[in-house]
């Protein structure tokens, strides 16, 4: 006789319930705020250039629509930051969050949104990475960044004129953030073969998606154009929605990232002499990562690595400004950002002559 165990699985998935991309959408700021709370009281996170680039006009429109309206200016993303928002917001009995601004200032306040358990809508001047939609943030710390679970915003509001004004560096590292899924969605793919790693085929071929609407689209990727910054912010924002139906990074983070963090961990000394001023980004760094992973997973890493050059995003260590020491050590030790996420790179990393010769092997070093 058959006999059925009873079903207990369960999985929470939030969305954005509003996504508005476009010229000049700034505008629908207070229409968007009624639509998504009852409440009027308002806070708008910023830092000192964002306020004055949408800061400053989120603050009039809100006003005009008869909301209460108070502002904290932030800087890096740090825990104290992150505190001083909470401190503020409860001490002004808030009730929907606006982070104004690029990743940090956008990490800031998903992270205070999710500590308060208010809702939070994502308003950003840069894409320089996919952290304006998805669920997780990044804090800075002594030896680099940790990745921390925060809400999801309830909605975005991205004006394309705006963005496009921003640095077309930022929108480059963004889309390179963005097409390094393709890695990491192998990683993910790999961890299912051969560890049983629970997998989101549906989440998987979002964030391939994304992945493969800026390589298909690299050439028209220009700076000062906002149909640059509508597809990049398009492609940025289903990256963000994959991890919200896989419920972790997984779909946007893989060995590249690792790679990537483990960098940051480096510290100051990695960077060339005569490049000191100008720091890798985020984005640049999981790129150049990708290319060599999807190289390890016999995948086409020529392509990932024409996209970039086409986008003008850095594909080796001296566009990255990053000595060739530091790429093969970063490789090496790669593996113990997350020693518990299983990926190409194993259970134990890469020797140091297995990293030079991939490294070298892509063209990166």
């Amino acid at each position: 006789m058959l006999t059925m165990e009873r079903f207990t699985k369960s999985k929470t998935m939030i969305f954005p319930r509003e996504i508005i991309v476009g010229h000049k959408t700034t505008s629908q700021i207070a229409e968007l705020c009624a639509r998504i709370c009852s409440g009027n009281s308002v806070l708008v996170v910023a830092d000192k250039k964002t306020k004055k680039l949408s800061g400053n006009e989120i603050f009039k429109t809100l006003e005009k629509a008869n909301y209460i309206i108070k502002e904290k200016i932030v800087s890096s993303a740090s825990v104290n930051e992150v505190n001083r928002v909470i401190k503020y917001a409860n001490k002004n009995n808030i009730e929907i969050l606006l982070g104004v601004g690029g990743g940090s200032v956008i990490d800031i306040t998903k992270l205070a949104a999710y500590d308060l358990k208010k809702p939070f809508i994502s308003v950003p001047t840069s894409a320089a990475h996919d952290g304006i939609a998805s669920p997780r943030a990044s804090l800075k710390h002594r030896k680099g960044s940790v990745s921390k679970t925060a809400m999801s915003p309830v909605a975005i509001l991205a004006d394309t004129e705006i963005i496009a004004k921003a640095p077309f560096r930022m929108l480059a590292s963004g889309c390179a953030d963005v097409i390094s899924n393709i890695s990491a969605v192998m990683d993910w793919e790999l961890a299912h073969r051969l560890k049983g790693e629970e997998y989101s085929s549906h989440s998987a071929v979002l964030a391939k998606t994304a992945a493969e609407m800026l390589i298909e689209n690299a050439e028209d990727i220009r700076p000062d154009t906002e149909e640059s910054a509508w597809l990049a912010v398009k492609a940025i924002i289903v990256s963000g929605v994959a991890m919200s139906v896989a419920g972790n990074t997984r779909p946007a983070s893989g060995s590249e990232h690792m790679f990537s963090h483990m960098l940051d961990h480096l510290g100051p000394g990695i960077m060339l002499k005569g490049k000191k001023g100008r720091k890798p980004m985020h984005g640049e760094q999981c790129g150049v990562g990708a290319i060599m992973m999807v190289y390890l997973h016999g995948g086409n890493w020529e392509e990932i690595r024409d996209a970039l050059k086409k986008i003008g995003a850095p594909t080796t260590s001296k566009e990255l400004g990053i000595s060739k020491k530091k790429i093969v050590e970063a490789l090496v030790k790669a593996q113990e950002i997350r020693p518990e996420r299983y990926t190409i790179l194993g259970e134990n990393g890469l020797t140091e002559d297995a990293a030079k010769k991939l490294a070298k092997t892509t063209g990166v070093i």
